[in-house]
């Protein structure tokens, strides 16, 4: 079972007890209404985790856009994570980088159709992607890594784990890197084990499930990551960039297309400065230069740079279920929101 090579800092057990004392009043001033949450009259999809680090947030976020692009006007809205920039904004097709952070912007690239905004006021941010000024008019939000930000009440939220770093086998922090107590995930709606092995037993499954001792509501997902069969013109030994919380499936799923290759890891969202440009210059000696799309954002000044597309595939033949629960969720809030404007429209004209 995973988890046994997780690193725990004991030591500071104390910083740990205090942390959780401070989540546990937040949460219950959350519970008991002394602290608002606001509900929105739009689907709105929360996904996020309970974690430091990555869980897959953004190649999940680009699954449900593929997923509700073609019959809704979606919009994400992001913190923008180290952005250079302050408050509300909504990127378009020529927002650099550095004002919308690495994520929303390799989005934005993908997805020029959308609404991508970034604002770490979350209630602010929805009303302004609801303002009349933005056209086509937004109809879904994805709310990206706000699982903590509770003054928004999502109308499903998507709770993401890493199988390699499953939550009851973590600590709190600064022990370990939980952001809140396992407890939290009674606010899930589904939960999606991320990054695990294409071939993970239906036994392995099982005791992960049982462990998480889930509601009987609860929908929990499996997912591991789909590359291509072949990537063309590679060379000779290849070398991998990542600047990603952890490589280390990606690096596992490669070598089953890519058997030798020689890699290079930097911490998650690493802006990378002239030194070390140089170094992975250095490395290369010329070699072909392999890299995530979120990396290929911030590699500049790098020749013979070849980005690997990423998908989520759900294992297990859950993809349509999952699909399902979305779509139906997403339509009936819609007819509900429909059904709240028609008095008002009504009442409006008869004055």
């Amino acid at each position: 079972m995973e988890g046994d090579h997780i690193k725990l800092n004991h030591w500071l057990l104390p910083l740990s007890w205090l942390y959780e004392l401070g989540v546990s009043i937040r949460n219950l001033m959350f519970d008991c209404g002394m602290l608002p949450s606001q509900s929105f009259p739009l689907p709105v999809i929360n996904v996020g985790n309970i974690t430091v680090g990555g869980t897959g947030k953004t190649p999940h976020t680009e699954y449900l856009m593929r997923l509700l692009s073609p019959s809704y006007q979606v919009a994400v809205l992001s913190r923008g994570y180290k952005r250079k920039s302050k408050g509300y904004q909504l990127a378009t097709g020529h927002t650099p980088m550095q004002k919308i952070g690495d994520e929303p912007f390799q989005m934005k690239q993908k997805f020029p159709d959308a609404h991508i905004a970034v604002d770490a006021d979350r209630r602010h941010g929805i009303a302004q992607l609801m303002r009349n000024e933005i056209q086509p008019p937004t109809e879904v939000i994805i709310l990206d890594d706000a699982y903590q930000h509770r003054y928004v009440k999502a109308g499903l939220n998507i709770l993401l784990m890493d199988y390699h770093r499953l939550v009851y086998f973590d600590k709190l922090l600064p022990v370990g890197r939980l952001r809140e107590p396992v407890s939290a995930l009674e606010r899930a709606d589904l939960i999606i084990v991320t990054k695990c092995p294409r071939y993970i037993t239906p036994m392995d499954r099982r005791g992960i499930v049982e462990s998480l001792h889930t509601s009987t509501w609860q929908r929990v997902f499996f997912t591991t990551y789909s590359y291509p069969d072949h990537i063309a013109d590679l060379g000779e030994n290849p070398l991998l960039v990542t600047g990603i919380a952890s490589p280390r499936q990606m690096i596992y799923d490669l070598r089953k297309i890519i058997p030798h290759f020689d890699s290079m890891s930097f911490p998650d969202h690493h802006a990378y400065t002239k030194t070390d440009i140089e170094a992975i210059r250095h490395c290369a000696e010329g070699r072909t230069i392999l890299t995530t799309e979120k990396d290929a954002t911030r590699l500049h000044g790098l020749e013979n740079v070849k980005v690997i597309p990423i998908e989520v595939e759900f294992l297990d033949g859950k993809q349509q279920e999952f699909d399902n629960i979305i779509t139906h969720y997403v339509e009936q809030h819609q007819r509900n929101a429909l059904q709240k404007e028609q008095p008002h429209n009504a009442k409006h004209t008869e004055n």
